[in-house]
């Protein structure tokens, strides 16, 4: 079941106040960028979940959104943004389009933002999505995240949003040199990934790994259901 997103919301003072506590919250876990906390208090994430869940929207967790796909949980969105230091005017790839709140936090920092969704229910539901209006520097891609947009190349920055089994390779092509990719990549055991920060240089790349997260896994191909 898909959330409806066709019918405008308000933002309310008491959704304000929630919004607020999990910033600080956010705070208390480790994020720092000013910029990200600030970015993502003025994204009212309610917006993004079915109405029977607007109270819940400001816990640090992830939901359900149909399509068997989740929102992420709002420390994860604000740990791989950070981790990418996104600057005005980046150009971004973001594999894992969703329920798009990762590709307006990115938007809200002022980025270029070119997001593939390779499910077409999710695709065909952000078509109605008010809020989307707002960030027109968003631009949106039916097809598989693993063979990137080789005719926007190259990006600033590359975001996956799903467990890669693997650094996708041809995406690591379509970056530039000195670009980052921030990607959950499947540990030996695949029930965890290691979130790295894979940065392209003039003979290959650099790698750097950080903390564990659960992901749903980058799947290949198109989903038209």
């Amino acid at each position: 079941m898909i959330m409806l997103h066709g019918i405008e919301k308000k933002d309310s003072y008491i959704q304000q106040n929630l919004r607020k506590r999990l910033i600080e919250e956010l705070k208390n876990k480790g994020i720092y960028q000013e910029k990200v906390l600030k970015a993502m208090m003025n994204i009212p994430r309610h917006f993004f979940l079915d109405s029977a869940f607007e109270q819940q929207a400001y816990e640090d967790r992830a939901f359900q959104i149909g399509a068997g796909q989740t929102i992420s949980q709002p420390y994860t969105v604000a740990y791989q943004t950070q981790l990418l230091d996104v600057e005005p005017f980046d150009k971004i790839l973001e594999v894992g389009t969703g329920s798009a709140y990762q590709a307006c936090v990115l938007a809200e920092l002022g980025a270029m933002v070119y997001s593939i969704e390779r499910q077409k229910e999710l695709y065909k539901h952000n078509n109605n999505f008010f809020f989307l209006k707002n960030y027109p520097k968003i631009k949106r891609f039916f097809g598989d995240g693993f063979e990137g947009l080789p005719s926007y190349a190259p990006f600033d920055k590359v975001i996956i949003t799903a467990a890669a089994p693997f650094i996708p390779p041809k995406l690591v092509e379509q970056m530039k040199i000195g670009a980052v990719m921030v990607a959950p990549v499947d540990t030996e055991d695949t029930k965890t990934q290691r979130m790295m920060r894979i940065t392209k240089t003039e003979s290959g790349t650099e790698v750097e790994e950080f903390e564990n997260f659960n992901f749903v896994p980058m799947l290949s191909g198109k989903e038209h259901n």
